[in-house]
């Protein structure tokens, strides 16, 4: 049995497109693996710890060889639960708006939260960043009302999908499949492109 973690960052509920095409995802996918655990973590109910204080200061105790003091190693605790959470999952799918241009606060809280040395990854002086977070298939799922095709002007704005896919290589989860669905906000397009997007995502299902 496998155990599969939807990272939920949309607070639309039913009028969200990278939800509904996640749900999309979520129940080929359990139709095709009945045993396994799907497990959804809402970014909008969940409550993570604020990154400051002893929190902070736990973070650099570990960078630097230190040991905790007792406030730092409470603070710390919070922080490795909500990585554990996130790290007991063997598959991750992630449905992203684009918020700004970049992804929802949310979900960069979360990010910040369980970037942490000794968790995600370690570093030394001889070989820099090491990943921990290996072994493991992710699914990105990007909604975004515009578009930001490669090599087009406004590639430059989408700071989205390089983001996600930049921090998901850096704490080692390399085999990572993206799927875009754009634009969202043109009644011209917006249906079919959408409803393609539950094609593909009930496609990408049936072998992940």
């Amino acid at each position: 049995m496998s155990r599969l973690l939807h990272v939920l960052c949309s607070p639309r509920k039913g009028r969200s497109v990278s939800r509904s095409v996640a749900r999309a995802f979520l129940d080929a996918y359990a139709s095709k693996n009945p045993g396994d655990d799907v497990e959804t973590l809402d970014l909008w109910s969940v409550s993570l710890p604020e990154f400051d204080g002893d929190v902070l200061e736990a973070k650099y105790a570990v960078l630097h060889g230190k040991d905790h003091t007792s406030q730092q190693a409470a603070a710390w605790k919070a922080v490795v639960d909500a990585f554990d959470r996130f790290n007991r999952a063997d598959k991750f799918v992630f449905s992203v708006p684009m918020w700004n241009f970049g992804i929802p606060y949310k979900l960069k809280h979360l990010i910040d939260v369980i970037t942490q040395p000794g968790l995600a990854f370690r570093f030394s002086p001889e070989s820099g960043y090491t990943g921990l977070v290996t072994g493991r298939p992710a699914l990105v799922i990007l909604a975004r009302g515009g578009e930001y095709p490669p090599e087009s002007d406004s590639a430059a704005l989408d700071l989205q999908k390089p983001y996600l896919e930049t921090w998901l290589r850096f704490i080692g989860v390399t085999d990572v499949q993206t799927l875009v669905v754009e634009p969202t906000l043109d009644p011209r397009r917006s249906e079919d492109r959408v409803n393609d997007a539950l094609e593909r995502a009930r496609t990408v299902a049936a072998g992940f």
